[in-house]
């Protein structure tokens, strides 16, 4: 039984104690939090949706994200989400896996599902759109980041406004041209620049505060409420740019297992919460004494020698930011291929010790153009503010859902206690998501876009995945069961000498390749394992779960090996761990079988025809499985199959 309170991860760095996870967290974990100043409060009041700098819109603002960071990220995430562990490990897909939905589902294509299981499709679905919803802030947060940093030099003079987007551009170039190399080596420097700056973006709150003390009264929530009261629904859309101030609380909830909950909260509580407030509250300050300021709050409140100095500073911790992200959406996508939602894709590891440092080559360059692309077609971080906070807020919003079924489902949590924790975060949740939809014209529908084409990508593979398997089950091989194939062995099929590998999908009946190699070759070789890697609902297995190992008879043995989201399978490995618990294994005369499915349109689909098409160059398109399980090439037989679907 997974309990409901987070144990470290298996890859939790623990060495130099407390101290030294929360300095590293600071600079993994509140990265995207730590740079929201160099933007959220000038998009709040000259965004889409401007207001009237004056002293009641400044104190009411200030008090909205105060109160926000309060809520969402102190409250909500820190307090509550981090409980919803799997295994130490946070994120929506371990939340999904949490709640059981994978396995039911599944289940569910090969039997009637019981009345539990009947909203899992529905469970499913959310977690997939919240998890599509995290790659638009993926593409989002590196190019509003990187360009609100840099558009500091043009705060100097007018005069160099027109070198924004190429060095922002060139920036960003460099930062995916270094992804190979690995976040370690990238992030050893993380964590003391994102600690200097905090305390930077915290002085110069200070020295802003000191100036105009009145602003410290933007601490009592009664502002926010007085703002509303004054501005009715005319200061809705205000929230679309207060949420930017809270972007980053869903990376801080995935990025759980990486530091632990006690390193997060304290990095939180003793560096980044008081950086973020008191920079807020200096931003407000001298928009108080000079309201032109707001064309750039942030950098009009530091002293105006501090301004190069502050431009490279903020440039460091926006590329951290960056990276933080990109390391991020890499290690969804590593645990959408384990959880069956994503077609195969090279995964490199970059880390002999921290399995979750790894890099996909593909998807960095696509990530690459499309920031580029949203940087030359926006020009600015005001106007792509436009199309930032949809996703974020969409996503929170889905997490808490998720989280009433893990509370009710698997934590056994009364409807009562249930409904007033998660409709609180609702009410949150869904006012800052009513709020960025009003800017779907102004450019959200760009997140939206890229969260549907991802969407399409995963639902249209879980279902394609799950056709090919009931039309596997009801192909006449299918009809082959164990006893009817050691019979037909008995009766004397060719034995051939060497150890024949069949890899399954399931653990029961016989690999369909087997039948085929049967059929077509008519031999059988001496010792015959069925291989099966099943994924696990939990990021890690532990070894005493790994295999199990089963004589069946005439040679032929079953091998179930697990794995979590998180590990990446080895049959090799697998296989000699078998050999210790007693099956014969020598690699030097094994062959290993592999199936490769051609996918033909059945007379009745079952699914639309587009989507069988793109299903099937999702197929072609994935990669090999000789490389992906880890096989010997020169050791490989492919055997090829049509299958309707």
């Amino acid at each position: 039984m997974i309990k409901p309170t987070a144990s470290e991860s298996p890859h939790a760095p623990v060495a130099g104690g407390l101290a030294v996870l929360s300095v590293a967290a600071l600079g993994v974990v509140f990265g995207d939090l730590g740079t929201s100043p160099l933007y959220a409060m000038h998009d709040t009041f000259v965004g889409s949706h401007p207001i009237a700098v004056t002293q009641s819109n400044v104190l009411g603002v200030l008090s909205l994200f105060i109160w926000s960071l309060i809520i969402v990220v102190s409250l909500k995430y820190l307090t509550v989400m981090m409980r919803a562990d799997n295994h130490g490990e946070g994120g929506i897909f371990a939340l999904l896996a949490l709640t059981g939905a994978t396995a039911l589902v599944a289940r569910a294509d090969q039997r009637a599902a019981a009345p539990r299981a009947r909203l899992a499709p529905i469970v499913l679905a959310l977690g997939i759109v919240g998890a599509a919803l995290l790659y638009g802030d993926g593409v989002i947060t590196p190019s509003i980041s990187v360009l609100g940093a840099v558009e500091g030099i043009a705060v100097a003079t007018s005069s160099l406004q027109r070198y924004v987007v190429p060095v922002t551009v060139v920036v960003l170039v460099m930062l995916f041209a270094v992804q190979p190399y690995g976040s370690g080596r990238i992030g050893r420097v993380f964590g003391p620049v994102i600690v200097l700056w905090f305390s930077v973006i915290g002085i110069i709150g200070i020295h802003g505060i000191a100036r105009t003390p009145t602003v410290l009264l933007a601490l009592d929530p009664r502002y926010a409420v007085s703002f509303f009261a004054t501005h009715g629904w005319h200061g809705y859309p205000v929230l679309g740019g207060v949420v930017l101030c809270v972007t980053g609380g869903e990376a801080l909830y995935a990025d759980m297992g990486h530091f632990g909950r006690r390193a997060i909260r304290l990095a939180w509580f003793g560096a980044a919460f008081p950086g973020l407030v008191l920079n807020y509250l200096g931003q407000g300050a001298v928009m108080l004494v000079n309201p032109a300021t707001v064309e750039n709050p942030f950098y009009r409140a530091a002293p105006e020698w501090s301004l190069y100095p502050l431009v490279a500073l903020a440039t460091a911790a926006t590329v951290i930011a960056s990276q933080a992200l990109i390391t991020a959406v890499f290690s969804l996508t590593s645990q959408a291929v384990q959880l069956g939602l994503s077609p195969r894709l090279k995964v490199v590891h970059t880390s002999s010790s921290e399995i979750g440092q790894i890099y996909l080559p593909a998807l960095n360059w696509v990530l690459m153009l499309a920031c580029l692309g949203l940087v030359l077609g926006f020009g600015s971080s005001t106007r792509l503010a436009a199309a930032y906070g949809l996703a974020v807020s969409g996503t929170m919003a889905i997490t808490t859902l998720l989280f009433i079924a893990v509370a009710r489902n698997h934590w056994k949590w009364g409807v009562a206690r249930v409904s007033a924790i998660s409709a609180a975060f609702l009410f949150v949740d869904l006012a800052f998501l009513g709020a960025n939809v009003l800017k779907i014209r102004d450019g959200g529908w760009i997140p939206l876009a890229i969260g549907a084409g991802v969407f399409t990508l995963l639902s249209t593979w879980r279902r394609g995945r799950a056709l090919l398997r009931r039309a596997e089950r009801e192909s006449g091989d299918a009809n082959w069961g164990l006893s009817a194939l050691l019979a037909s062995v008995k009766q004397g099929a060719v034995r051939v000498r060497g150890t024949a590998v069949y890899m399954h999908s399931v653990a029961t009946g016989v690999p369909r390749t087997l039948l085929l190699n049967l059929k077509h070759n008519k031999v059988v070789h001496e010792r015959v394992i069925f291989l099966t890697m099943m994924n696990e609902d939990q990021p890690f297995v532990g070894a005493d779960q790994r295999l199990s190992v089963t004589p069946l008879a005439e040679g032929f043995w079953r091998v179930i090996a697990r794995y979590g989201f998180m590990e990446q399978p080895d049959v090799p490995s697998v296989l000699a761990l078998a050999a210790e618990q007693g099956l014969p294994f020598r690699q030097a005369d094994t062959t290993y079988f592999l199936g490769r499915e051609t996918i033909v349109s059945a007379p009745t689909p079952g699914m639309a025809r587009w989507r069988e098409m793109l299903f099937g160059v999702m197929m072609r398109n994935a990669r090999p499985a000789t490389a992906y399980f880890g096989l010997p090439s020169n050791r490989v037989v492919e055997l090829s199959a049509e299958v309707e679907i």
